[in-house]
């Protein structure tokens, strides 16, 4: 993003000067220079390596290294190098890497100030090493509140988000990878105050920098998988010019659903791609068909009814999307069996298809098409309320119900409308339960 708000560089440059005020008590630290250097160098040289990998990431167990080694005053300048010297991909770079270094160096200062204090560098010696973990586990935990507090405020800042939402998740979901980190990090620190020495405390980067890099593959295949996703949308996009966008908005709506039921993030990214794939068969319906304006007859309707077989036959053999591919087959089943391609009853129908359903029939009522205008947000929900039970499933209407009213929904532009109809979530008035 280069227009940053005027408030997001203010609280940058706070963060800048929070940073420097903690490098100030350096000179009366004594600190072994040879070693701030040394871990510097280190996490620089690892930074990019990260960056000529494409390994979105950072190397904590350095840094948490010098937290366990160092004053903190001297262990948050170990990540400036590394920082204001790695590549950014985005603009404003100067803030950008700003940004970075001050959020590491505070991050690294906290971490350090608690290991300090709880007497964890002493510890790191001799037969109390046991204990060492202590006060290493609260420098994590400091590590990981300190980085959650400073993330979700430039969210908040920069992206307009409400603070609670913008700081939701961001500590529990970076607590269990720092913790592994911080793991290594303590096995760095043991072994360079031991006989062994700094050398030897080097040689734990080792099998983590193959994992990292195993990882970096992992994520390069990940992402030419959604590639692919990305084009096969694009190519119904196309073909079906009034349901420009609706793939998308879909994916959004089925992802707000599962969220909203409690699934772990790995599910509500399959659900998101089963939204997001949900009308790729169109791609095998003649586009006279799907671009006819006047109504349809039953061979043409049947016809248009054979797109979710078109779609799973394309997408069966993409292992990643797991019960997304179920979605794709059965998101036009009904639960009183009146539905295609193979008519289900209730519980027959995957739990996935039936989020997907409630997410499509939402879209479609309040996107414009050809034949009509877009309904507002309430009035489509009543519709959906009113036929829960018969032809949606109740409990991913509630949810998707629970979730509008607390979020709104911010759709994108269909192809002929002029306007972005963004419904904040004060707009929806307050709902009563799902009427069955």
């Amino acid at each position: 993003m280069e227009a940053v708000p005027a408030r997001a560089r203010v609280y940058v440059a706070c963060a800048v000067l929070c940073a420097l005020l903690c490098v100030l008590p350096l000179p009366r630290t004594h600190a072994p220079w040879w070693g701030v250097l040394l871990l510097a160098v280190v996490y620089a040289v690892c930074e990019q390596a990260a960056a000529r990998w494409r390994f979105a990431g950072t190397f904590y167990p350095v840094l948490l290294a010098g937290a366990f080694l160092l004053p903190p005053a001297a262990a948050a300048l170990v990540p400036l190098p590394g920082v204001l010297l790695s590549r950014v991909e985005q603009r404003p770079y100067a803030l950008r890497r700003l940004w970075r270094a001050a959020q590491l160096a505070l991050g690294v200062w906290a971490a350090g100030s608690v290991h300090w204090a709880l007497g964890g560098r002493d510890a790191l010696v001799g037969a109390v090493f046991p204990y060492a973990l202590v006060p290493a586990g609260a420098a994590v935990l400091a590590f990981c509140l300190a980085l959650a507090l400073l993330d979700g405020g430039i969210l908040a800042t920069a992206e307009r988000i409400p603070l609670r939402r913008a700081w939701r998740g961001l500590f529990v979901r970076s607590l269990a990878p720092v913790a592994v980190h911080g793991l290594a990090g303590l096995m760095m620190a043991v072994l360079w105050r031991s006989p062994f020495g700094p050398v030897a405390a080097l040689l734990v980067l080792l099998p983590m920098c193959v994992s990292w890099w195993v990882f970096a593959q992992y994520h390069r295949e990940r992402a030419a998988h959604q590639a692919t996703i990305r084009a096969l949308v694009q190519a119904v996009d196309i073909k079906d010019g009034y349901t420009r966008g609706h793939s998308e908005r879909v994916g959004q709506a089925s992802m707000m659903i599962a969220r909203e039921l409690g699934m772990d993030d790995a599910r509500v990214e399959v659900l998101r791609f089963a939204g997001i794939l949900h009308d790729v068969g169109k791609l095998g319906v003649p586009t006279r068909l799907l671009r006819k304006d006047g109504p349809l007859t039953a061979q043409e309707r049947r016809v248009i009814e054979l797109h979710p077989e078109y779609g799973h036959e394309m997408v069966r053999g993409i292992g990643f999307l797991g019960e997304a591919r179920a979605a794709v087959l059965h998101h036009h089943e009904r639960l009183d069996g009146s539905g295609y391609p193979y008519g289900l009853v209730g519980g027959q129908i995957p739990e996935s298809a039936r989020v997907v359903a409630v997410a499509d029939a939402f879209d479609a009522m309040t996107s414009t098409r050809s034949y009509r205008r877009a309904r507002p947000v309430p009035v489509a929900l009543e519709e959906l309320e009113r036929c829960a039970g018969a032809q949606f499933d109740p409990r991913m209407v509630a949810a998707l119900v629970r979730a509008l009213l607390r979020d709104g929904w911010h759709p994108t532009v269909t192809a002929d409308e002029e306007h972005d109809h963004r419904i904040p979530a004060p707009s929806l008035p307050e709902r009563p339960g799902v009427r069955r």
